[in-house]
């Protein structure tokens, strides 16, 4: 029995975060949260992630220990290979994916793919973004403006303007 891959997509600000951290503390007992492998120092970011060196990673990646890697905001991500192993004992398997890596998941997943996209209407985005003060005005128009061009195809939408 295959389980499903939950390739969770949002822009910044849209809860992902939010979101996997509440579901890791509910029992589930046939859904699993992948950790993500980062090239960011562990206490950065709200993300409960592994911390790797840019050499940590690449070897990673040349072993065939990532069953996903991408590039984006000048950080490497990968999810481990272990993602394989859950789904085909019949685990589901949430990942906090990339909306432009999608792609890359379709075609290594296929029909074991269940792509969720968590959309936020630009004003509560906007409000989330100033609120956690990572970024300034410049950068959190950008980043308004890379939510408003990245709505992929095919995916199932939650609407996340409430609170969880």
């Amino acid at each position: 029995m295959m389980g499903k891959l939950i390739w969770l997509m949002g822009p910044s600000g849209s809860g992902k975060d939010s979101l996997l951290a509440e579901l890791r503390l509910r029992e589930q007992t046939q859904l699993l949260v992948a950790h993500r492998y980062i090239t960011r120092d562990a206490s950065a970011g709200s993300e409960n992630h592994i911390a790797l060196s840019e050499r940590e990673f690449f070897t990673r990646a040349g072993q065939n220990l990532l069953a996903l890697s991408w590039h984006a905001n000048g950080l490497y991500y990968g999810v481990g290979i272990e993602i394989d192993l859950w789904l085909h004992a019949g685990f589901d398997v949430v990942v906090n994916g990339s909306r432009a890596h999608l792609p890359q998941a379709r075609a290594r997943y296929q029909s074991a793919l269940l792509p969720v996209c968590l959309q936020v209407s630009p004003e509560i985005l906007r409000q989330r973004l100033e609120n956690r003060g990572r970024e300034n005005a410049s950068e959190i128009n950008a980043r308004l403006a890379r939510a408003a061009r990245y709505t992929p195809q095919d995916c199932h939408t939650l609407n996340n303007d409430g609170s969880l």
